[in-house]
């Protein structure tokens, strides 16, 4: 039986977890989920385990690290059919949480038209267009504070992964 090299194209099923158990993306139809919104047009709802994708399996180039690089290493080896948990830390999935990335911005600064609440999630803009994704976390009559952390940030994760093929 052929085992996965770096190369190769693979499709695998995965679900990754929180310590906690919560599933923040999954490959895996979620039956709950796909009654609503998920399976129909792409889902919108980050709470229901599907990441924000239509389920269904994931092919990719093995070694592009699509995923984690940490994910790409534990599939090197695998044969179809083979499950492995990879545990990865949050330094080295979305980072440690930085206080430093939370900053308040004049709400002068902000386009009119923007009627921040907390919790949106936005993309902003500086002059030069580079985008910084932010969620907010405070608003006052003057200002509005941002977090720039990734929403996953600090949390160590774990990934169930189950190659399917390799083509």
């Amino acid at each position: 039986m052929a085992h996965a090299e770096k190369g190769n194209t693979v499709t695998i099923n995965f679900t990754g977890t929180l310590e906690d158990g919560t599933v923040f993306d999954s490959t895996l139809e979620d039956t709950e989920c796909c009654e609503d919104e998920c399976c129909d047009d792409g889902c919108e709802d980050d709470e229901c385990g599907c990441g924000g994708h239509e389920s269904g399996p994931m092919t990719f180039v093995l070694g592009e690290e699509i995923l984690f690089p940490q994910i790409d290493a534990a599939i090197v080896g695998m044969t179809p059919g083979e499950k492995k948990t990879v545990k990865i830390s949050a330094a080295d999935a979305f980072g440690e949480y930085d206080k430093e990335k939370i900053f308040t911005v004049p709400r002068s600064d902000l386009p009119e038209d923007l009627i921040p609440e907390v919790g949106d999630e936005l993309s902003l803009s500086n002059e030069d267009d580079e985008e910084l994704d932010v969620v907010v976390l405070e608003m006052t009559e003057d200002q509005v504070t941002f977090d720039a952390n990734h929403p996953l940030a600090g949390e160590d994760v774990t990934f169930e992964i189950e190659l399917i093929s390799i083509q």
